[in-house]
Parts: C-alpha cells; structure tokens; sequence
C-alpha cells in the first residue's frame, strides 16, 4: 500500500506540526499567567508599554510557565517586610539622630523623604506594580505622622500634646482621604483616614479637660461621622472600618452616658445624659435605615435600649434602685408602638427585640427573690420541729428583713408581665393583625405566652407572702393553697389538651409543693397539715388525670408517641409518686412524734410500700403501676437504712420486706424480680438475725436448711429438666456458702476455711460435669475468695520481699502479652459466655 505524501515526509510534517502547537502553547500559558497577575488588584488598564502588542514576550520558547501565586505571595511578603523596615528607620532617624541636624537640614530631609514616598505610588500604578505601591503608600503614611511629630518637636514646642495631636489627626485624616481619592486604586490610604477621624474630638477633650458630658458627646460625634461613612461609601475596606469604628466609639459613649443616668440623683441631672441617649438611638436609627438586614436589626435593638435608658432614668432620678426596676419596665413595654411606627421591618424587629430584651432583664432582676422563697426552707434543715421562728416567714427562709428591703418591687413586675403575657394570649388574633408589618408570630407563640403568664403570675405570688412579712403560718398556708391551686390548672389544662400550660404548671405545682414541704419543717402541726393536704391533692390530681391517659392505660406499648398523649401520663405518675413520697414523710413523722428512736421507727415506715404493693395489684397493667411500686420500694430502703445502727431491727425489716416482696411476685407479671428479690431478702434477714445472736459456727442453722432447699430443686428439676439451676440449687447454696465464707474470713483457725473450701471445690466440679451454671459460679467464687484469704498473707510476704521494680514490670508484660494476643482472649472470652449461656 502506498502513502500520500510518503510516511517520512508526513512524519516530518507532523513533528513541526506538534513543534508550532507547543511554542503557541506556551506563549497562551503566559499570556494567561500575566492577565491573572494584572486582574488580582482592582481592575486596572494594560501598561501602555503593551498596548498594541499582544502580550509580553514569553521567558521561554517551550516549558510550563511560572507560578504566580508563588511569586505574588513571596512579593508581598518581601514588600511588607522592606515597608517595615523602611518605617522603623525612618522612626529611630527621627527620635534618635535628630538632634545632629540643623532646623532646615531636618525639615529638608522629612519634606523631601515624605514627598518622595507620597509621589512615587502614582508612577508605581501606572507601571502596574501595585503592591509595591502599596508598601511605599504605606511608608508615606507613617512618615506623615513622623513629620507631624517633628513639627510639633520644632515649630510649636509649647503647644500642648493632646491638642496638637488633635488638630494633626484632623489635618492627616483629610490629607489621607485626599490622597485616597486621587489615587484611588490604592487600598491603605482611605481606611487609615477613617481610623485618624477618630481621634480629633477625644483628644480635644482630653487637652480642654472636659467632663464625662463631653466626652460623651465626642463619641457620639465620631459614631456619626462612622455611620455617615458607612452607609455613603461603597468601598468595602473603608465601610468595614468605620463600621467598626462607629460600633465602638458609639457603645463607649452610649456607656458613659448610661452611668451617668444611673446615678443622676435627680431628675434635672438625668436630663443631660437622656439628652445623649437620645441622640444614640436618632444615630442608631439613621444607620440602621438604609442598613442591610443584621445591622438594621442590631440598630432598631440600640435604639429602642437607648431611647428606654433616657426616659427610664429621667422618671426614676431619685428613687431606689428595686424601684427603678418597674420604672425601666413601663418604659420597656412602651416600645411595643414600634408595630405601629413607620419603621423598616428589620428595624421594627429591632425595636421589639428591645421591649423584649428589657422586659427580660427586669425579670431577671426579680428571680433572686423567687429563689430566697422557695429554696430559702433549705437552709433550716437543721432545726426541724424547733418551732415557730422569729421574724415570721422571713425567719423560716433564712433571710432578715434587710434583705428582703431590696426585693419589694419583684412581685410587682412578675405580676406585671404575668398580665401583659396573659393580656397577649388572650387577645392573640387581634395582636397578630397589629404585629403584620413587623413581625408574623406563630401559633406556638401564643401557647408561649400563656406559659410565660402562668409562670410568672405563680412566681409573683409566691414571692408576696415574704415580702409582704406574712406570719409563718399565713405563708404555710399560702404556699399550700398555691400549690394545690397549680396542680388544679395542670389537671384542667392537660384535660383540655393544652400541654404547654398544663406542663408549665405542673412544673409550678411540683416546685411549690417541695417548697411548702420544706417551710412546714419548722413546726409539727405544720409538717402534719401540709403532707396531709398535699398528700390529698397528689393523689386527687392522679386519679383524674386517669381518664385523660385512657390509651396509654389500656396499652402502653400500641398508644401514640404523640406529646399530647404521653403529657397526662407523666403528669399522672409524676402526681402518684408524689403521693406516695408525702406519705412517706407523714409516717416518719408519726414515728417522731411518738418518740421512738431511729430504728424502731422503721417498720412504721413499711406501711407505705404495703399500701403500694396493693395499690399496685390494683392498677394492674397500668404504666402509672410501676413507678408508684418503685416509689413504694423506695421508702423501704429508706426504712432499711433507718435499721441499720441495730441488727435485730433490721433483721426484722428485711423480713418484713421480703414478706412484701414475696405478695408482689405472686403477679405474674412481677415474678422474675420480685420472687429472687425475696428470696435474698428472706436469706439476708436470717444471715443478719444469726450475727445480731452471736452465732459463731452458722452451718448449724443453715445446713437444716440448705439440704431440704436441694432436695427440693433436685425434685423441681427432676419434674422440669429446663428449669433454671439458679431458681432450684440458687437460694439453698447460698443460705449456707454466703454466712460460711463471712465466718471464714474472721476465724483465725484452719479447720473451717479447709471445709469451706473443699465444699466449695466439690460443687464447682460438680457443676461443671452436669454443666449447671448456679453451681459452678456460687462454688467457683467461694473457692476464689476463700482461697484468697488463705493464701493473702503469703502473698503479702513474697511481694514485700522482691524488688520494688519487679511488680510493675510484671504487670506490663501481662499487659504486653493480653494485647499481643488480644483478639484470641477476645475469641476465649466469648467461648466462655456462650459455654455459661448453654448451661441451666
């Protein structure tokens, strides 16, 4: 087959080919290279050295072109550096080797030095190199500072320093902002003449030796030179300076106009400062006009702040601080016309974030009182039924009159904004057809603001009874009804399907109630009437709340997981296990008032769980079942410890609780925990009952029970060959292994521990050969511990005799080794649990 053109010819015409697309190749990659370089900085017009040409002749005829970014980055770098070192020169030329010049050589050299560095950025630019005349921009810049000082040093030493640091940062800022403007690609010059036009007025100021006033007033001033700027220019580095400048000299200003507002004693003397407040919030509200969302927001919040300092501080001028707080408040709630005004949504939103923020500190304010009053019964722990206290309520909270002298406005402003949100919740529909152009509530919100109304209203009464230095018994009583009251909302409200306000009362009944406990401590008629009413009121708001959980009563696991459902249920279990705990703390009491001692008044306290244990088979299958049994379980173990300081009382107990133990486990339900919780309470009450007589050989007593206990399991496991080892040979080893091994361990003979042992190692073995589990671990743990108490003397004498190194070496070649073979012990591990798990 024959080629046209030939194949050496058309191999020659492709190499030239591929020669010319390399060379055209690399010169577009340059070319590419040296637009990116020129388009980094503002966009600027091609060096006329270029024009008419298509680009700058490539460095190389064929190979990848430089990295400019590199080469930008390393640039700017060595400018920056070279700028610095330039201005540290010149600073150590003007403060040290200034003195070995004439008057005209030194102004000569900073003249021509600074005209120099100013002049030399505009050829820079036209040359393109605009970082390099960023650095000498920069360099003028401080040598004009330099040159300001040495006109002061020479031409008006006797000019005081601040105000001729005034005038000079005056004077540079507008040079600054000239300079800018006629050489407006360069990015210092216009940010370092906002930063300079702040300081003429403070240094002014401070060379006039002005009051706090007018210092204010200067940084009022300057914030509104900042904001003129900031929403004029677009430059970005120019509107993030004064920005920053406005915020900060206008919260400075605005500070020192709200300290003096707060200690104006008079209302003339608050008229200066709210005269500077206002003109904060007029600023704040001019930038925040034409602002975009965030700063609109943040600015309609500063103004509505200020606007409320300035007529809040001139109506309270004089009066005490707890006083001002309602004051501010009413001040506060006058921003809500911001709905109405014809304001920028944003800075609507603003204002109204400014009601809120002060409604929301005033409550806070009245928080320490709602804390004195509820947690104050606490600090009278000590001195239950000491009777009643001096001082009325105030004496049984802990807190003197003193200190309730500076709480006496906190009812009045919880009550306050308890109606404004009860006011809120109930005319919802009106309020949110005003609110439209501001802001669009949700319906959640008004479930909100009835929480927030119940909350605060509950809070407010609360507090009165204190501040208003009720007698204790009028406060016990109070409280009480208050308590009693909230629980009766909850029910209402959770009956209704209102679950914000019904949790939100429940919270309150809860909180109130605990309080009342705690208060009706200080006398026995007390502690008598109020566990008694509360008793009454848990149980009460229990039962009618059980219609309410309907579906989680009949079947707990197919209801809904729905809140509206699941709220009544934990309202009606939270109710019963309070009523169970008040139940408790009235039999304590009965056992204090018939002057029993500690340990005999226990088993007066085992009527609570005997009434839950029956409560229980009642409810039945009931969710609200369990947690009230607990509860009941609860108040035995405390019995249980009320017993300990005397072995034959808790011995007693401890049977007593395994009889009820016993009752409950005949539900089929409560089998698998109750029966082996009996049978080990059965157990430890007769191990206890031996050591309160002084038995010292226990085998004598627990063998004749022991050995019917296996020849019973043997006879149960004979009729089911699946029954559990535990539940047939469980209870009778342990009546005699458990009270031997104790025995063991104090007998300093050696007889017992070698029967013990042997008797150990044989059910062990004989656990493993007909694979009983209840066996092999009850004899394998006596064995091991046995033999541990055996051996530990031993053990203690080789240990003290080796090296003091040898121990932690030995126990990190254990762990060398465990970890070398870690996934085999893993795989042994698991072999054994399934090797346990097959056992019965």
């Amino acid at each position: 087959m024959e080629h046209v053109p030939p194949p050496a010819e058309e191999l020659a015409l492709l190499d030239r080919e591929l020669a010319r697309l390399d060379a055209r190749r690399s010169q577009l990659l340059v070319r590419r290279a040296w637009l990116v370089s020129v388009l980094m900085p503002p966009a600027a017009p091609a060096p006329p050295r270029f024009a008419g040409s298509f680009g700058p002749p490539p460095a190389a005829p064929f190979g990848p072109p430089v990295a400019r970014a590199e080469q930008r980055s390393a640039q700017n770098v060595l400018l920056t550096l070279g700028g610095l070192l330039l201005a540290i020169a010149a600073i150590a030329f003007t403060l040290v080797s200034w003195g070995h010049m004439g008057i005209g050589g030194r102004s000569a050299v900073l003249a021509v030095v600074t005209l120099a560095a100013l002049a030399t950025p505009a050829v820079l630019l036209r040359c393109g190199l605009s970082s390099t005349a960023e650095s000498l921009a920069a360099l003028a810049s401080v040598l004009m500072v330099l040159d300001a000082y040495a006109l002061h040093r020479v031409a008006v030493p006797e000019a005081g320093g601040a105000g001729f640091a005034a005038v000079a940062s005056a004077v540079l800022a507008v040079l600054w902002c000239a300079y800018g403007l006629l050489l407006d690609r360069l990015r210092l010059p216009l940010p370092l003449a906002v930063v300079s036009a702040q300081l003429p007025l403070l240094l002014w100021a401070w060379s006039a030796g002005a009051g706090a006033s007018v210092f204010g007033w200067a940084l009022l001033l300057t914030a509104a030179l900042d904001c003129a700027i900031a929403v004029r220019i677009t430059r970005l580095p120019v509107r993030v300076t004064a920005c920053v400048g406005c915020w900060t000299t206008g919260l400075l200003g605005l500070l020192v106009a709200l300290g003096q507002s707060v200690s104006a004693g008079s209302a003339p003397a608050a008229l200066a400062p709210a005269a500077l407040l206002l003109t904060g919030a007029a600023i704040a509200l001019a930038g925040a006009w034409r602002a975009p969302t965030g700063f609109a927001v943040a600015g309609g919040l500063l103004a509505g702040l200020c606007g409320v300092a300035a007529v809040g501080g001139v109506l309270r001028a004089g009066a005490d601080w707890d006083w001002s707080v309602p004051v501010y408040l009413l001040c506060g709630v006058a921003l809500l016309v911001a709905v109405r005004a014809p304001l920028p949504r944003p800075v609507g939103q603003g204002v109204l974030w400014a009601s809120a923020a002060v409604v929301a500190t005033a409550v806070l304010d009245a928080l320490p009182a709602v804390g004195v009053s509820l947690l104050g019964p606490v600090s009278r722990l000590g001195e239950v039924w000491s009777g009643v206290p001096d001082g009325g309520v105030r004496g049984a909270l802990g807190a003197g009159g003193p200190a309730w002298s500076h709480m006496t406005a906190a009812p009045v402003v919880l009550l306050a904004v308890a109606g404004l949100a009860a006011s809120a919740h109930r005319s919802w529909d009106r309020l949110v057809r005003a609110a439209g152009p501001v802001v669009s509530p949700g319906a959640s919100w008004r479930g909100a603001a009835g929480a927030v109304a119940l909350g605060l209203g509950w809070a407010g009464l609360v507090v009165s009874p204190a501040v208003l230095g009720f007698p204790y018994a009028a406060a016990v009583a109070t409280q009480s009804v208050l308590a009693a009251g909230a629980f009766a909302v909850a029910v209402a409200g959770l009956r209704r399907g209102a679950g914000v306000l019904g949790t939100t009362a429940l919270v309150c009944a809860l909180a109130g109630a605990v309080s009342a406990g705690f208060l009706s401590l200080a006398a026995q008629g007390a502690t008598y009437a109020v566990f008694g009413v509360l008793l009454v009121v848990c149980a009460v708001t229990a039962v009618l709340l059980d219609g309410v959980a309907g579906p989680l009563a009949q079947s707990p696991a197919a209801a809904p997981a729905a809140p509206s459902v699941r709220l009544p249920w934990i309202a009606q279990t939270v109710a019963a296990c309070g009523a169970v705990l008040c139940a408790t703390v009235l039999a304590r009491a009965l056992g204090a008032s018939w002057g029993l001692p500690v340990h005999q008044a226990a088993p007066v306290l085992l009527v609570v769980p005997v009434a839950t244990v029956l409560l229980g088979a009642r409810l039945g299958s009931r969710p609200s079942a369990l947690p009230v049994e607990l509860a009941g379980a609860s108040a035995a173990a405390v019995a249980i410890c009320m017993a300990l300081p005397d072995r034959p009382f808790l011995a007693l107990v401890l049977a007593l609780c395994g009889v009820l133990s016993a009752g409950t486990a005949v539900r089929a339900e409560r089998r698998p925990v109750a029966g082996y919780l009996a049978v080990a309470l059965f157990v430890l009450a007769a191990w206890v009952r031996l050591s309160a007589s002084g038995v010292s050989d226990p085998e004598a007593y627990t063998l004749p029970v022991t050995v019917p206990a296996l020849v019973v399991g043997a006879l149960r496991r004979r009729r089911d060959p699946e029954a559990s080892s535990w539940a047939a040979y469980g209870p009778g080893l342990a009546a005699t292994l458990v009270p031997s091994l104790f025995a063991a361990w104090v007998d300093p003979h050696w007889l017992r521990p070698l029967l013990l042992g042997a008797a150990a190692l044989v059910i062990t073995l004989a656990g493993a050969r007909l694979r009983l589990q209840a066996l092999l671990l009850l004899g394998g743990a006596v064995l091991a511990l046995d033999a541990l108490h055996e051996l530990a003397p031993y053990v203690v004498q080789v240990v003290g005799a080796l090296p003091r190194w040898l121990p932690p070496a030995l126990a990190g070649l254990l762990l060398v080794v465990v970890g070398a073979t870690y996934e085999q012990r893993l795989r042994d591990a698991r072999r054994l649990k399934e090797t346990l798990g097959r056992m019965r």
